[in-house]
C-alpha cells in the first residue's frame, strides 16, 4: 500500500490559524507515526495555551482506512461539533499518520452547532492545504539467496528499483539478502534472475 503522510520530523508540529467570529481556532497538525507522537503534540498545545477554551483532536495513526488507531474528541463543546468534523476531515485527505489539535480561544460570539462544526472542519482544511507532504510505501519482508559473486549484481538491480536491502545473513554457500519488497507489487525476480542465470532462490515461497 502505498499513501501520502505529513513530511514533519518528530517533534515538530505545524500550526496555522482562523478566526470566525471573534474565536480563534489554532490548527495543529503533526505526523502521527503512533498514538504517542499524537499526544505529545496534544500536550504541547494544552502546555502553550493554558487558558484556551477547547483543544478538540482528530486523528489517524496508521494507514488511510485505518480502523483501530484512530480517535477524535469534542473536549467539551456541544458532541459532535468538533473532533468528528475534524476526523472526517482527515480521512477525506486520504492521508496516513496524521493528527491534529484544533484549540479554540472563545470569542464572544457563539456560533451554533452547525456554525462550530463548519469552522473545525474548515481549520483542519486550512491546516491540511499547506501540509508537506510525501509518500510511504508499506514493504513485506522477501528473502532471496545468491552466490557470492552474484551479490553485488542482485544489490545493483535491486536499488535500481527502489527495494532495499535489509538484512545479509553469508553462509558458506552464499548470501541470503532480505529485502522490503513494495506490499502491493507482485513479487517479480525473473530480470534479475536472468541477469544471475538462475543462480537464484527465493526463499520462505
Amino acid at each position: 500500500m502505498r499513501y501520502a503522510i505529513p513530511d514533519l520530523p518528530p517533534s515538530e508540529w505545524q500550526e496555522s490559524e482562523l478566526e470566525v467570529d471573534k474565536s480563534r481556532f489554532i490548527t495543529w497538525l503533526c505526523h502521527a507515526r503512533d498514538v504517542a507522537a499524537f499526544e505529545a503534540m496534544l500536550a504541547e498545545a494544552r502546555r502553550r495555551h493554558p487558558n484556551a477554551s477547547h483543544h478538540c483532536t482528530a486523528f489517524i495513526a496508521g494507514p488511510p482506512g485505518e480502523q483501530a488507531a484512530i480517535g477524535f474528541s469534542d473536549d467539551g463543546e456541544p458532541g459532535g461539533t468538533a473532533g468528528r468534523p475534524m476526523y472526517r476531515v482527515l480521512e477525506g485527505s486520504r492521508l496516513g499518520q496524521v493528527g491534529c489539535v484544533v484549540t479554540r480561544y472563545f470569542g464572544g460570539i457563539k456560533l451554533g452547532t452547525g456554525g462550530l462544526a463548519r469552522a473545525y472542519a474548515q481549520a483542519v482544511a486550512q491546516g491540511l492545504a499547506c501540509l508537506p507532504r510525501r509518500q510511504v510505501i508499506e514493504r513485506i519482508p522477501v528473502r532471496l539467496q545468491v552466490a557470492f559473486a552474484g551479490e553485488a549484481e542482485a544489490r545493483s538491480w535491486l536499488a535500481s528499483q527502489a527495494t532495499p536491502v535489509e538484512a545479509a545473513d553469508y553462509a558458506a554457500d552464499g548470501v541470503v539478502l532480505t529485502v522490503g519488497w513494495p506490499s502491493d507489487s507482485p513479487v517479480d525476480l525473473s530480470e534479475l534472475e536472468s541477469r544471475l542465470r538462475g543462480r537464484l532462490t527465493l526463499l520462505d515461497e
